[in-house]
């Protein structure tokens, strides 16, 4: 598959290059699995020489061995001696900086973690004597959200405050996959896209996987999905079991639950049966895997609230695959299938309202964007727009079928939100699958 929608990503490397040459550049990029990382370096130094070391699970001496003949052809000179210590290879790499610019990628840099924890206090000590007359370009790369955060944001860590530079990659844009659909499926309808959107998430490799087995309908999307060695059937476990280490079940457990429709926290621990607070917050804040929704214009400090799992492919993978992972075992995949055909409107209907809300975004036409209920779940409202500037409300209804948006209805649940806001002028929209 051709490389899409990554330019601001790639001028950003190119700017950050040119600046190593007068400084030294530390950049740490932080993606999820299968997001594209390694492509998009690939494709920034394209036509320029550059490193690029893979941290992998073995021993430091044998990295280092496969390290320096990587060093040994990017200078065409053959290294003396050997080096059993990666801080011994990054001080040789940082002298040699001095008299030439040079870029270094570091993929999967939290895996020093387990090989040996002191290099990432060896590097600072280093890069703190060498900056100043280093024209390095050292990009740190890491899919493992949480450790990539406590490397270079944990006061308490040694390269906390040592990055220039934060990239996190994102997945691909809905006018990217439009693009993509329009490219390889002309004859596409608004619900293949739907599907598109909501079992890739925009994650690039799981585009690239439709696109090569020609995937682009929703019942195509299925069959690959859904069929003995597929990747998808281990894909979940196999992003987030490095994360989670040996909590794994709970957190499987609560992710399976909000994929469920079991948002809220009390309806969470009714069923495991123990306080979640901790998973909650640990998935939020340090995993970044769930979003804590609050009704517009509610308080901060409101207990009215739910949660969403941020990520598309993950929503689908605890709603379908996990949640039905006794089938997977026996490989009962038109079972599974049959399950997925049935509830789908009612899942993809929540992606319809994410997929709007991206749009929203990107008009540029408002400060904020959220949704709305009250106590007990009365009132819901898929989506809301506000202009705090012109002081304008936008209210959405977003159904699969337009036939069944009724925008009289959706008025009346506004009613204690008009009195508290008089202020406001409020609007009454319906947005459906027609309208992608």
């Amino acid at each position: 598959m051709k490389f899409y929608n990554r330019e601001e990503e790639k001028e950003n490397l190119t700017r950050i290059k040119e600046k190593s040459i007068r400084n030294a550049q530390l950049t740490f990029m932080i993606g999820r699995r299968r997001i594209g990382k390694t492509r998009l370096i690939h494709d920034a130094f394209l036509n320029e020489k550059y490193l690029y070391f893979f941290v992998a699970k073995k021993s430091e001496k044998l990295l280092c061995e496969e390290f320096s003949l990587l060093i040994a052809e990017y200078t065409q000179k053959p290294l003396f001696g050997s080096f059993d210590r990666f801080s011994q290879l990054f001080g040789y790499l940082l002298e040699l900086s001095t008299e030439q610019p040079i870029t270094i990628v570091i993929d999967e840099f939290q895996e020093f973690f387990s090989v040996n924890p002191s290099v990432f206090s060896d590097m600072q000590r280093l890069w703190d004597g060498y900056r100043e007359r280093s024209k390095m370009n050292l990009i740190c790369c890491g899919s493992i959200y949480s450790m990539m955060q406590k490397i270079f944001t944990d006061k308490k860590e040694p390269l906390f405050g040592r990055a220039n530079n934060r990239l996190f990659i994102k997945p691909f844009s809905t006018d990217t996959l439009k693009q993509i659909m329009c490219e390889n499926s002309a004859d596409y309808t608004n619900k293949d896209l739907l599907a598109f959107f909501a079992i890739t998430g925009g994650v690039p490799k799981y585009v690239e996987h439709f696109v090569e087995n020609e995937a682009f309908t929703f019942s195509r999307l299925l069959d690959v999905c859904m069929t003995e060695n597929s990747m998808f059937l281990e894909e979940g476990r196999n992003v987030l079991i490095d994360e989670f280490g040996r909590d794994y079940v709970t957190y499987f457990s609560i992710l399976s639950l909000i994929a469920s429709s079991k948002t809220s926290r009390p309806e969470i621990e009714s069923i495991i049966g123990s306080s979640v607070g901790v998973y909650l917050e640990k998935l939020e804040q340090e995993f970044g895997l769930i979003k804590k929704l609050r009704p517009v214009f509610d308080k901060p400090g409101s207990r009215t609230v739910k949660y969403e799992i941020e990520d598309n492919f993950l929503n689908f993978w605890f709603r379908f695959i996990f949640k039905n992972k006794s089938a997977v075992e026996i490989g009962n995949f038109e079972f599974i299938k049959q399950i997925i055909e049935r509830d789908f409107d009612v899942f993809s209907g929540k992606m319809l309202e994410r997929y709007f809300k991206n749009q929203l975004a990107k008009s540029g036409k408002y400060s904020e964007i959220g949704c709305y209920w009250e106590r007990g779940n009365l009132n819901e409202i898929d989506i809301i727009a506000i202009n705090s500037l012109n002081k304008k409300i936008d209210c959405f209804e977003v159904k699969l079928n337009p036939s069944k948006i009724n925008l009289a209805d959706l008025e009346k649940k506004t009613n204690k939100l008009q009195t508290q806001h008089p202020d406001y002028q409020f609007s009454f929209l319906g947005l459906s699958l027609v309208d992608l």
